[in-house]
């Protein structure tokens, strides 16, 4: 049976990893495919709170496989911390297991990502990335010049490349940006027992993928992010290093789009994004501090406070076309409860006075649109004892149906609080 896939369908943190972890619990194997420890998913089992940034959420299942395909980049000392604290919860990761493909994380990407963020807001050109090193190792993976997890944990080049690699960006540390050196010796002492600890985590994980699907065993695909930030379909430059769409998932864990049946957009009733960029239904007034507060939108990796705004149809019928989305979860609506009325963006109007309802490929077409609302009745009710649709207040309902009309594709799961079953299935 073709694997499927559950993405973030608006700037990321739709509350993915719950809906990941529903789905965990009934597959054989969990990828994740894109992206680093700049990513994360919280899941709530068994009264237990898990920050999730590298591994995958099938983790929490003893019997799943857990996969980090090629297209991640990791960081040996992050992935280890939160295998060491998954270990301390009484989570075994003996199911789980790394591409020889990934590109490593190493310190220099980290001071390099700090320095040229740093270059970059005195220009007022600032991104606002999480200073991961994210960027910097997808930029030496392009210019084929990264250090490769085989390369990392092969023993005998270990040394050799770390050295090679480190002299090399000292140059551009301290000739470009005045920094300090990476002392490569430092390096080599402490990564060397990161690699030993990784060794036997590391192997083709591709095959372990194409063999699952081919054997008729359930394959979850794991999004990290969200559409808007992916690479080219995104807001660039505000944007991430990698692919979060659909596209992505084959790409970075190394199997063919025929892999793939079902794909799953998570959006929120609300958007929300961090970090600089564009964002036509952002909030800036008390609606939008009482949504982030009561929806909890701060970051799981980061704690920074999200940018807050109304529902934004316009991103949504973009994400639900360029991903090929088969049906749609909106999740967090409780914390709606409460306002009087709900806005959902249904087009732009841009600058020149044009009124667009297709997402624009030029984000500068966005900078000071004004966004064109249909607006309905909200409700006061308390949802997140709910589990069934009819359950929902009729204000709710017509919310709900609302949307599917206007982002043209099923509606087919709800989320009404943060805890694993408060989910409901409409279809």
């Amino acid at each position: 049976m073709p694997g499927k896939v559950i993405l973030g369908a608006q700037w990321g943190d739709e509350g993915k990893g719950k809906f990941i972890d529903i789905f965990a619990g009934k597959a054989d194997l969990v990828v994740r495919s894109q992206g680093g420890n700049n990513a994360g998913h919280t899941v709530v089992a068994g009264g237990e709170k898990y920050k999730l940034q590298l591994i995958p959420s099938g983790i929490l299942y003893p019997e799943c496989v857990n996969v980090i395909g090629p297209g991640v980049v990791v960081n040996p000392k992050a992935v280890l911390g939160e295998i060491d604290g998954l270990h301390e919860k009484g989570v075994s990761t003996d199911k789980l297991f790394i591409d020889a493909r990934c590109h490593c994380i190493m310190p220099w990407h980290l001071e390099l990502d700090a320095l040229s963020e740093a270059e970059k807001a005195k220009e007022g050109t600032a991104i606002g990335t999480t200073k991961k090193g994210i960027g910097p190792t997808y930029m030496d993976k392009s210019e084929r010049s990264g250090i490769r997890m085989h390369d990392f944990v092969d023993a005998e080049r270990f040394e050799e490349v770390i050295r090679e690699t480190c002299a090399r960006k000292n140059r551009v540390i301290t000739g470009v940006y005045g920094g300090e050196p990476i002392d490569a010796d430092a390096v080599i002492a402490e990564y060397k027992v990161y690699a030993d600890r990784l060794r036997p985590m590391v192997r083709d994980t591709t095959v372990m993928t194409y063999d699952a699907i081919k054997s008729g065993k359930e394959v979850l695909f794991e999004g990290a992010q969200g559409t808007l930030l992916d690479l080219d379909m995104g807001t660039y430059p505000y944007v991430t290093s990698s692919h979060p769409v659909a596209g992505g998932c084959c790409i970075g864990s190394g199997v063919g789009p025929t892999a793939i049946n079902e794909i799953m957009g998570i959006f929120k009733s609300y958007t929300t994004r961090v970090g600089e960029g564009p964002f036509p239904t952002e909030l800036f007034d008390e609606t939008g501090d009482y949504i982030r507060n009561a929806g909890g939108e701060f970051g799981t990796v980061t704690g920074r406070p999200r940018r807050t705004g109304w529902f934004d149809a316009v991103v949504a019928r973009y994400a639900v076309r360029v991903n090929g989305l088969t049906d749609v979860v909106i999740n967090k609506i409780d914390p709606l409860r409460g306002l009087p009325k709900l806005k959902v963006c249904v087009a732009y109007k841009l600058k020149n006075g044009e009124t667009v309802t297709e997402f624009p490929a030029n984000f500068m077409d966005l900078v000071d649109c004004e966004p064109v609302y249909e607006e309905f009745d909200g409700f006061d009710e308390d949802i997140t004892n709910c589990r069934s649709f009819e359950e929902l207040p009729a204000t709710v309902q017509s919310y709900i149906k609302e949307l599917e009309r206007i982002i043209e594709c099923p509606i087919t799961m709800l989320g009404v609080g943060p805890a694993r079953d408060q989910v409901m299935t409409i279809k």
